[in-house]
């Protein structure tokens, strides 16, 4: 199998152009408090990497929740462990522990130490899918390997789609209409305020 191939399969930013039963249930069963959340796939590092990445994408303002407290975290962790095949789970570990490593910047260093900014400044470096190459890759056009900047992509997308089909963001900020089965022909401005509809 073509590693392209494979890296499209893990399933993280295709195949979702519509909501499933079970991963709209799976966003609804999110709802236990971030920072009492105990993960079923996460390591404790990888939550607090998980929760600091989401809150840095979509960060709380004077109208909206943050990512984490609309359960986004938990929803990360919940789709990984659910929809992953056992392979594609190993080759998320192995990325994210890329990522711990170059956060941590020494083994002596605690993942809780990192700072804000640093989280920033490691997303503005690692972010861009065409500034790091991998070694492993190098070695092995064929091996099964993800980047950290393709992990940091699809966490992203995986924020950004977990928020917007949160209950609290669909049901209280986007524009709901709970039953959608009218067609709907007009200005956006005039119909919603400007807003996206959540369904």
């Amino acid at each position: 199998m073509k590693r392209r191939d494979a890296l499209k399969n893990i399933g993280l930013a295709a195949g979702f152009a519509a909501i499933t039963p079970s991963i709209f249930s799976m966003l609804q069963s999110c709802t236990s408090n971030t920072e009492t959340w105990v993960p079923n796939y996460l390591t404790s590092d990888e939550k607090t990497i998980v929760t600091k990445l989401a809150d840095i994408m979509i960060p709380k303002t004077a109208t909206t929740p943050s990512a984490s407290e609309v359960n986004v975290p938990q929803f990360i962790d919940n789709y990984i462990l659910e929809v992953l095949e056992t392979k594609d789970q190993e080759i998320t570990r192995a990325a994210f522990n890329k990522i711990i490593t170059l956060l941590k910047r020494d083994t002596e260093s605690n993942i809780g130490d990192v700072t804000l900014e640093q989280y920033k400044s490691f997303l503005d470096e690692h972010m861009f899918l065409s500034k790091e190459v991998d070694p492993e890759r190098e070695a092995n056009p064929e091996a099964l390997t993800m980047t950290s900047s393709e992990l940091l992509n699809q966490l992203k997308w995986m924020t950004i789609y977990g928020y917007k089909n949160s209950e609290e963001v669909g049901e209280n900020i986007l524009a709901y209409d709970p039953v959608p089965a009218a067609y709907y022909c007009g200005d956006l401005q005039e119909l919603t305020g400007g807003k996206s509809y959540s369904l």
